[in-house]
């Protein structure tokens, strides 16, 4: 039986929301990746050019530092990996996340929220930088209710 985790950045609380409904449907564990200098709205805010978001996604090379760490990675067959979309994409701090690991012969599902954006952009993204260590299916946008029977309904097509 594999094991299964559900790791996920959550800057306003909604993907949490949702990352909380997919690891009670897969009966999974959960891991919160948190920044070590925690965001502040000030932080988010993308309409000013200089803000810590928007200077982030302008590097592709950033990876900002996070707090705590997943003790026990190698016994995870399949990570789900939330996040909401910033500038169409994975904010900068999963690819820390997925930069921080051995990820060989593992299975990552990305999933993130938003009102409109698909989820597509993110995960050819988050192949670039897995490279060929991890196996990268093309993941799902889950709106902010995120309901558990749509998390059932979306991991029942993976066959999980």
């Amino acid at each position: 039986m594999s094991k299964v985790l559900v790791a996920f950045f959550s800057a306003t609380g909604v993907t949490a929301k949702v990352a909380i409904e997919l690891a009670k449907a897969e009966n999974a564990d959960l891991f919160e990746i948190k920044a070590a200098k925690p965001y502040t709205k000030e932080d988010l805010d993308y309409t000013v050019k200089t803000s810590r978001c928007n200077v982030e996604m302008a590097d592709e090379s950033c990876r900002p530092e996070i707090d705590g760490k997943v003790l026990n990675m190698d016994e995870y067959d399949t990570i789900f990996v939330g996040y909401p979309v910033w500038w169409g994409r994975e904010p900068s701090i999963i690819d820390t996340f997925l930069d921080s690991y051995d990820l060989s012969a593992k299975k990552i599902i990305p999933f993130c929220t938003s009102a409109a954006s698909p989820v597509g952009q993110g995960v050819e993204h988050i192949r670039k930088v897995v490279a060929d260590k991890a196996e990268v299916v093309d993941g799902k946008r889950l709106g902010a209710e995120g309901t558990e029977e749509e998390v059932k309904l979306w991991t029942e097509l993976l066959g999980l």
